[in-house]
């Protein structure tokens, strides 16, 4: 039996003195040192690859579903499975949670802006960012459904093969397909790909898939307890690949298994970023933010989750982010929803 820990004891948590949106280096924007650095978690998920590396796929299976196995078991086994197959993953049929309609709360009181603000007073946040949720507002929604899982890069090069969609992601190297991260989260690709996957997928099943808008990938993350993160009120690092956890690199869709959004979504708080169908616009009562994101798109498409190369505030379901395309560090992704 594998005697990694389920929780991890040293977690990354450096402190900023500066917003983040300043001059710096991808490892400084990390809170990473110049020189190598080794993390608790990669050891022990090493010691778990030795030893579940002659083990059954079934077997990894269970692994994965059990969350009482611990994080370095189910990074081990799904990262087997991507080499193998792994069997949760159906392009044309992805795993979809039905989610109920109603009037649902979405968004940020203005007077918890400052509690926002000195809860997470050591990552250089600036004040507009929180902002940008503010007020808090209902939306009427209607019955849809929202993937289990972002898409993968299995599912993304189905659709590259099938269409010659001219858009490799850039995390692909030497843009070649990782059929290691077969199982992981597809990044680095524009809200255009996203949206053109959908239409693509569709039109090939005769199903109503699509992107997310912003209010029905809030609510799937927050459920009726308007959760600050998908699992609950507080931020812990084991139940979401964030910066904090110290990968630094996508994981298996799914891993995280105790970090489940209360319809059953997961890696909602973590692993990629992921667009959803609106551009950033102020909400209802609210004023527009003309922040760094604002100066350099203009109008952008928002993301929402927060990733591996995130630290925790952006994990919060309720932040309003998108694509700063002059930093590397910026992983984007996608999750579909459905039409009912």
């Amino acid at each position: 039996m594998i005697d990694s820990h389920s929780k991890i004891s040293a977690w990354h948590s450096p402190t900023f003195d500066r917003p983040l949106c300043g001059t710096f280096s991808d490892r400084e924007r990390l809170g990473l040192p110049d020189h190598y650095v080794d993390f608790d978690l990669s050891v022990t998920v090493a010691r778990a690859y030795a030893e579940l590396r002659r083990t059954a796929d079934s077997q990894l299976m269970d692994l994965l579903a059990d969350s009482d196995s611990t994080l370095a078991c189910r990074l081990a086994a799904g990262n087997l499975l991507a080499l193998s197959g792994d069997p949760r993953i159906h392009t044309s049929a992805p795993e979809m949670i039905a989610v109920p309609s109603g009037r649902v709360e979405i968004g940020l009181e203005p007077d918890e802006i400052d509690a926002v603000m000195a809860r997470f007073s050591t990552l250089g946040l600036e004040r507009t960012w929180i902002e940008k949720e503010s007020p808090r507002h209902s939306v009427q929604l209607a019955p849809y459904r929202i993937a289990r899982y972002p898409v993968t890069n299995a599912e993304y090069r189905d659709f590259l093969i099938e269409t010659g969609f001219q858009e490799l992601p850039s995390s692909w190297e030497y843009r070649q397909y990782p059929q290691h991260r077969s199982n992981h989260p597809v990044y680095t690709v524009s809200e255009k790909a996203a949206d053109a996957y959908a239409k693509w997928l569709a039109r090939r099943t005769e199903r109503g898939f699509r992107l997310p808008s912003e209010a029905e990938w809030e609510w799937a993350a927050t459920g009726p307890d308007g959760r600050e993160y998908p699992w609950g009120s507080h931020f812990e690092p084991w139940l979401a690949n964030t910066a904090e956890t110290g990968l630094f690199a996508t994981s298996p869709v799914g891993v995280f298994t105790q970090g489940d959004a209360p319809f059953g979504a997961s890696d909602m708080a973590g692993n990629v970023e992921e667009f959803v169908s609106d551009s950033y616009a102020a909400y209802p009562g609210g004023n527009l933010v003309t922040d760094h994101l604002f100066q350099i798109n203009g109008s952008y498409r928002v993301a929402r989750g927060g990733s591996f190369a995130r630290f925790r505030d952006l994990a919060r379901t309720r932040r309003r982010h998108g694509h700063n395309t002059r930093s590397a560090t910026y992983a984007m992704g996608f999750r579909l929803a459905e039409t009912v």
